[in-house]
């Protein structure tokens, strides 16, 4: 891999030239955006304004080395190491899955209803508290980037985070000490039949999880810096069982939720109406279905009656 001089213009120049067959163009400008950001703090306008400036040796090979990995279909995420998620830096390897703009938008959907929850619970207080704190727990939490954005937006809530994966948990303890977010990290599995009895001393208002969703059948679907370098365990579910997860977490709501308090999910666009009825099934009321930006039915919530 050569480039004709050590200018930013001509590593620019070399990252198109080199990925142009593997990835399309808006790929590539956001893949050059991300890369001189993390090195040299460039912002978007920068690439065109400071294209002069000249790169040592060591600040060619960490380019060089990007686009090597970016050829093996490497997500840039994990080449750089990091990620922004909800206006926060976050690190993530591949034990983790990398935050998604749709997984955003179910936090911000929380957030909104929390600033309401808090606000009825304030007015049926019978005690004289101003600021009722929520027990909110993060099922699955990967990277920490629900459970610490949550934290960060509604600093008085008390928030868990639970995984099976201690090398996840090892990532999301990074990263909320990297943001201060004070979060209570629990190894447990939620499939089991008590995923840990010491998660909290007392009932959840909130309950949210992006659990693995993807049927093993849409595998030849899907990407394959998703399929060859994400973690498998994090994202598939067997064929037989789109709802294995769905089903777990709606049980541990039953009893883990307080009377009121609401369960929200990331959604299989395919399976959004079988989520739906299974809550409903479960005895859960108000049942939401709520499209992302681009249209797909991908968040649900529903409420717990008693």
């Amino acid at each position: 891999m050569k480039v004709i001089d050590n200018r930013a213009v001509s590593v620019i120049q070399l990252f198109r030239k080199e990925l142009e067959s593997l990835y399309s163009k808006e790929e590539i400008e956001t893949f050059l955006f991300f890369s001189f950001n993390e090195y040299f703090g460039f912002s978007r306008s920068d690439l065109a304004l400071k294209k002069e400036i000249r790169l040592s040796e060591s600040e060619l090979l960490k380019f060089f080395r990007v686009i090597r990995k970016l050829r093996q279909h490497v997500p840039i995420q994990y080449i750089l190491g990091n990620t922004e998620f909800y206006g926060l830096k976050l690190n993530v390897n591949e034990h983790v899955l990398i935050p998604r703009p749709e997984t955003e938008e179910l936090v911000e959907w929380v957030i909104t209803d929390c600033g309401f929850l808090i606000e009825e619970l304030r007015i049926n207080s019978q005690s004289k508290i101003h600021n009722p704190q929520l027990n909110i727990i993060d099922i699955g939490t990967g990277s920490g980037c629900i459970a610490i954005t949550l934290k960060k937006n509604i600093p008085d809530a008390e928030v868990y985070a639970l995984d099976i994966s201690e090398n996840a948990l090892t990532v999301a303890k990074q990263n909320a000490e990297m943001n201060n977010a004070e979060i209570h990290f629990v190894q447990g599995d939620i499939l089991a039949k008590s995923p840990n009895h010491q998660i909290a001393k007392s009932p959840f208002q909130i309950i949210v999880s992006n659990p693995p969703y993807i049927i093993e059948k849409e595998k030849p679907e899907m990407s394959a810096n998703v399929l060859d370098y994400e973690p498998h365990t994090a994202l598939f579910v067997p064929d037989n069982d789109a709802l294995l997860f769905y089903r777990s977490i709606l049980d541990f709501g039953k009893t883990n939720l307080s009377a009121g308090g609401k369960i929200y999910f990331e959604l299989n666009t395919n399976y959004a109406d079988d989520v739906a009825a299974l809550a409903k099934s479960k005895g859960f009321i108000n049942c939401i279905i709520k499209k992302d930006l681009s249209g797909n039915q991908r968040m649900f919530s529903c409420e717990k009656i008693n």
